[in-house]
């Protein structure tokens, strides 16, 4: 079975429709580089589009009914919006869920040493990278620094033009030769990956009697500056490092996005847009789901294994009918859902790795995965093949474009999302999601014609699910 692109459907109108979706993605990848900041920005765009905190609503007791629009907020890393339907909710939502973690290096508690004039930042990688692609590349730090006072002051070191980057070394080539015969595994190591942040002493003035590491302290001197920072804050801050630079348009005919984050901030905000732009009550009650920790197993208070999701339907199962436990297990087990995450894109250069006639190609539609999972479909969620005839149809009578794909060759590897979660509660899930090129890159290449088929696909199920 061959998939056509979808560049060759579209008219002037839908051009010019794809090309204003893919302006404000970019833009979004641009403003969320860490999950605290897509979660800051998803909330301004609901709130723009009459959502309102569930806090408020228990706040004021009030009942809830169709049409209501609702966001509830998990420690600034995760977020569920729901617009509510004509049905009750034990009769199920349709869900779109995502992730807006991505892979990256993290900044550890203790980082900050001199070692022979310079001065660097210890790290601990995040989620499946190839630690040597990250080395000699400019870097921005993005994240949130907590005081003991209860302040939050939010970090961004490296994105705007004024600001300088952050770098992490390497060897240079003359000098490699027992580095190039590494396995790439080993090229660069964990312990080995550390940011680079300065190389000048601070003035004779400032220093404190006797203090020797000179450069380190002059790090802390200007961190203490900007952001009113001391060495011991690093303890309480959750300080990501991550790719410096905005998403652009790539190739010579700007068909596709080059950035970091796609993975899978692609889906989070198409999702998301699905769920603002529908402004009329449907049958059921749809929702969005943005959480975090997917890129190390869903873990945490913010991981969808977490409870959250869960106590948000039985706040409003009691905020619409009143407290019911068996209401909410009617919910859950009542709901369909896309579990969407990104899919690798069948690339011409590393066919070895994939099964062509399975694969995902770019700029052929959003991707389904009616299994994940590794080699003997390990951890996956095998979708019910009535619901993925279901989902068939929900498509073609949209006319969105899609293809059918797995991971990559059965023996080579495998990946899953939060399907298999989700699907403990016994409804119906299937994985989805757009292909991508570089995935777990620091910068991955979609096509802006999957992310247009994306967007009209979830807007598809969430009316018609």
């Amino acid at each position: 079975m061959e998939y056509k692109t979808a560049w060759k459907k579209y008219n002037a109108a839908d051009l010019d429709a794809l090309e204003a979706l893919n302006a404000g993605y970019k833009t979004f990848l641009d403003k969320g580089k860490t999950e605290r900041e897509c979660v800051n920005e998803a909330v301004k765009m609901a709130e723009a589009a009459g959502y309102v905190p569930l806090e408020t609503v228990l706040k004021t007791k009030r009942r809830l009914g169709a049409g209501d629009k609702i966001y509830a907020n998990c420690m600034g890393k995760a977020l569920a919006l729901f617009q509510l339907g004509e049905e009750p909710l034990e009769n199920g939502m349709n869900i779109l869920g995502a992730h807006i973690d991505s892979p990256r290096v993290d900044v550890k508690q203790n980082p900050l040493y001199e070692n022979e004039g310079q001065a660097y930042l210890d790290t601990h990688y995040y989620g499946g990278i190839k630690k040597y692609q990250w080395v000699a590349q400019p870097m921005a730090i993005h994240g949130a620094l907590a005081k003991k006072d209860g302040t939050v002051v939010d970090v961004v070191i490296g994105e705007d033009e004024n600001d300088p980057v952050l770098v992490f070394s390497d060897l240079l080539i003359h000098l490699a030769g027992n580095q190039m015969d590494k396995k790439a595994s080993t090229v660069i190591t964990g312990e080995g990956l550390d940011l680079l942040v300065g190389n000048r002493p601070l003035d004779e003035s400032k220093l404190e009697k006797d203090q020797k590491e000179t450069i380190k302290a002059n790090v802390l001197y200007l961190l203490k500056e900007k952001y009113d920072m001391a060495e011991e804050d690093f303890l309480s801050a959750e300080l990501e490092i991550v790719p410096a630079g905005k998403a652009r348009d790539c190739g010579l005919d700007r068909s596709m996005i080059l950035a970091y984050g796609q993975d899978d901030r692609v889906c989070a905000y198409t999702s998301l847009l699905a769920m603002l732009d529908e402004d009329k009550p449907m049958k059921k009650t749809s929702c969005c789901l943005l959480v975090d920790k997917e890129e190390i197993g869903s873990v945490g208070a913010t991981g969808m294994q977490a409870h959250f999701f869960e106590n948000v339907v039985a706040e409003l199962i009691a905020a619409t009918q009143g407290e019911s436990f068996l209401a909410v297990r009617r919910c859950l087990q009542n709901s369909k859902m896309l579990s969407s995450d990104v899919s690798a894109g069948y690339d011409p250069l590393y066919a070895d790795a994939f099964e062509k006639r399975s694969s995902a190609f770019l700029s052929r539609g959003m991707t389904f995965n009616k299994f994940t999972g590794s080699r003997g479909k390990g951890g996956s969620n095998d979708a019910n093949a009535e619901y993925v005839a279901k989902i068939r149809a929900i498509m073609d009578d949209a006319n969105v474009s899609y293809q059918f794909c797995e991971l990559g060759k059965v023996d080579v590897g495998g990946g899953g999302t939060i399907a298999y979660i989700m699907a403990k509660y016994g409804m119906d899930v299937i994985d989805s999601g757009v292909a991508l090129l570089s995935m777990h890159a620091p910068y991955e290449v979609s096509s802006k014609a999957d992310v247009f088929e994306a967007y009209r696909g979830y807007r598809a199920f969430l009316k018609n699910a």
